[in-house]
């Protein structure tokens, strides 16, 4: 695939993780897409980012959750200070379970997530982990170092979900904890799973049961999450590789490519040739 990618695929990263002040020669402007997931905390900066196709305009005290396989351009970025956290989900795993709930509700939604204008007095406090994770993360090299760098991401996560009570409010929950595992299960499985009877069955519940607990949580129905993470999937193709459209709609799994034209259309009110075309020559 990253052949056909005119946005790069992100360089493997040692250990599937990685912690680097902003700016420095690790972060040279590019267009590439996220192989880790990211956390960026900006402390100031002008100009902005583009993730996916949604453009953020760049202020002092912001956060931005970026998800494994979204598209990532900050070549517009004129001024850049602050940290970027990247890592991958068997990282991830040396975490406590107990903060499972943080990653799924932050990473398996990161669209609704995607930007977070924080206080001042939010930034002052949750600085100070950034720049402890990073001096460790600089130390020499000991027994279970991997171990403590999880714990200070932790301790992260965790502040940054609860800078918004919306993101933590209901974890005990039930309905909550099944829209979760339902989140993941979607962000896994998309490409071949597209009907909500097929996640409905996974955990034992009616689709309608399921649309239910999804329009409660999200405000939006199964099905709509479904559709969305395959049309944000589709948009990514289109617009930062020169797949062929047929090729596209067989990689997401559907029977021909009419039926995902007439699929993306629906939903974006576009052809995806002529939206392909819309973005030619602004990369």
């Amino acid at each position: 695939m990253s052949s056909n990618y005119i946005a790069k695929i992100e360089a493997e990263i040692k250990d599937s993780f990685l912690i680097s002040k902003i700016p420095s020669d690790k972060n040279a402007l590019n267009l590439s897409r996220l192989a880790y997931h990211r956390i960026i905390l900006i402390t100031d900066g002008e100009g902005s980012l583009i993730i996916d196709d949604n453009i953020y305009n760049i202020e002092k005290n912001q956060l931005y959750i970026v998800s494994q396989g979204q598209v990532f351009d900050n070549r517009n970025v004129s001024l850049f200070s602050g940290f970027q956290i990247s890592f991958g989900d068997c990282f991830w795993k040396r975490t406590p379970g107990s903060v499972n709930n943080c990653k799924a509700v932050l990473f398996n939604n990161a669209q609704d997530n995607q930007c977070l204008q924080i206080q001042a007095s939010d930034a002052d406090d949750i600085l100070p982990h950034f720049t402890a994770l990073m001096n460790e993360y600089d130390s020499v090299t000991y027994i279970n170092k991997l171990d403590v760098l999880a714990a200070f991401l932790k301790i992260i996560m965790i502040k940054i979900a609860n800078l918004n009570a919306s993101l933590t409010k209901g974890f005990d929950n039930f309905e909550k904890q099944l829209f979760r595992d339902f989140m993941e299960s979607v962000s896994q499985d998309y490409y071949y799973r597209h009907e909500v009877s097929d996640y409905a069955k996974q955990f034992n519940i009616t689709p309608r049961r399921l649309s239910e607990i999804s329009k409660r949580c999200a405000g939006k129905t199964a099905k709509d999450i479904i559709n969305g993470q395959l049309i944000a999937e589709a948009k990514r193709h289109l617009q930062f590789s020169t797949v062929a459209v047929k090729e596209i709609a067989y990689q997401l799994s559907f029977a021909t490519p009419e039926q995902f034209s007439n699929f993306f259309k629906k939903n974006v009110n576009t052809s995806p040739t002529d939206y392909r075309s819309y973005f030619a020559g602004t990369l």
